[in-house]
């Protein structure tokens, strides 16, 4: 198992530092009106970490009204 979880950190590694390597051009972002001029790595990295956070958040949201509506119907 140890093995097996070495190898797939050692590809995910692999494959990041092929993202990093190929996306070096700087590109325009618009948002809101915003414009900035940014790497494209730093582009992909901050809408996956964006993305990545909003699905913590609306899990730990749906977690707690699970946990407040199983309470409910506990105490009825």
């Amino acid at each position: 198992m140890k093995k097996l979880k070495l190898a797939i950190f050692l590809v995910l590694s692999l494959v990041l530092v092929l993202l990093v390597v190929q996306n070096t051009a700087s590109v325009q972002a618009h948002f809101l009106g915003f414009t900035t001029e940014m790497s494209l790595v730093v582009l992909l990295f901050l809408t996956g970490a964006l993305g990545f956070i909003s699905g913590l958040v609306l899990c730990f949201i749906l977690k707690s009204s699970r946990a407040q509506s199983i309470e409910k119907q506990r105490k009825n």
